[in-house]
């Protein structure tokens, strides 16, 4: 089950990546929909990844060695 739920979010990032170039490229209106909602989607991710990995490292995920 676990394996199928990521497997369908894997699709939809690739989508969505995929509506994102196309987008740029002047695709059709639904296209450019689904390409913001994929960068905000995106933006939301890194904000919440920087706020929530407050170890007191530089967040470049290192050893710190």
């Amino acid at each position: 089950m676990g394996v199928l739920v990521l497997s369908g979010v894997l699709v939809l990032v690739v989508a969505g990546c995929g509506c994102v170039v196309w987008a740029a490229r002047g695709g059709p209106r639904w296209v450019r929909v689904v390409a913001a909602v994929t960068s905000g989607a995106g933006e939301l991710a890194r904000r919440a990844h920087r706020t929530g990995g407050r170890h007191g490292g530089s967040g470049a995920g290192g050893d710190g060695g």
